[in-house]
């Protein structure tokens, strides 16, 4: 993302926040924003519709109303999609509710971390790693999870701008290129 979109994306993210905190909605709004989040995330053809330039703003418009007809959000929250729409900065939907989210992290004094295993851990599994990055980082963690089996074993964990990659996979590649050197 270019300069120019990284600000326009912090503008509207911090506007939305504003609003929803001034309106008493932030928690409501924040739920929602991350349910639409991982909609978009996790569905290939509506992040493909919102990124396409060529849907004109009535077919934008239509195919969002059809979705707050079915899914009850928040009135700010729609109308704020609504003014995306007509600003024709949809496609910057997915980046300014990760950055909203975000803000409400900060706001709690949260810290965002990712989690990713190779495979599947168990409640309890997750609840001491979060808690060992917490004593460590002083913060409360807001924790996701997922899992990739292409890391063979082993965990990737990312908090901020630090990754600590303890994975077969990231080990093996270290050999690789150390191996490429001699």
């Amino acid at each position: 993302m270019s300069n120019s979109q990284t600000k326009a994306t912090n503008s509207y993210s911090q506007s939305l926040f504003e609003l929803a905190k001034e309106n008493s909605v932030l928690d409501e709004i924040e739920a929602q924003a991350k349910s639409l989040y991982s909609v978009i995330k996790d569905s290939q053809d509506f992040s493909t519709f919102i990124k396409d330039p060529t849907f004109k703003q009535d077919k934008q418009l239509e195919i969002f109303s059809a979705i707050f007809e079915k899914v009850k959000l928040n009135s700010l929250f729609i109308k704020f999609i609504k003014f995306l729409i007509h600003k024709r900065r949809i496609f910057f939907l997915k980046n300014i509710l990760n950055d909203f989210i975000n803000y409400c992290s900060i706001q709690r004094g949260e810290v965002r971390a990712e989690l990713v295993s190779s495979k599947k851990l168990d409640n309890s599994q997750i609840e001491k790693i979060k808690e060992e990055m917490t004593k460590d980082f002083n913060s409360k963690i807001n924790l996701s999870y997922k899992i990739d089996e292409s890391l063979l074993t082993g965990v990737k964990i990312k908090i901020g701008s630090i990754m600590i990659d303890n994975s077969l996979k990231n080990k093996l590649m270290k050999m690789k290129n150390s191996m490429k050197e001699v």
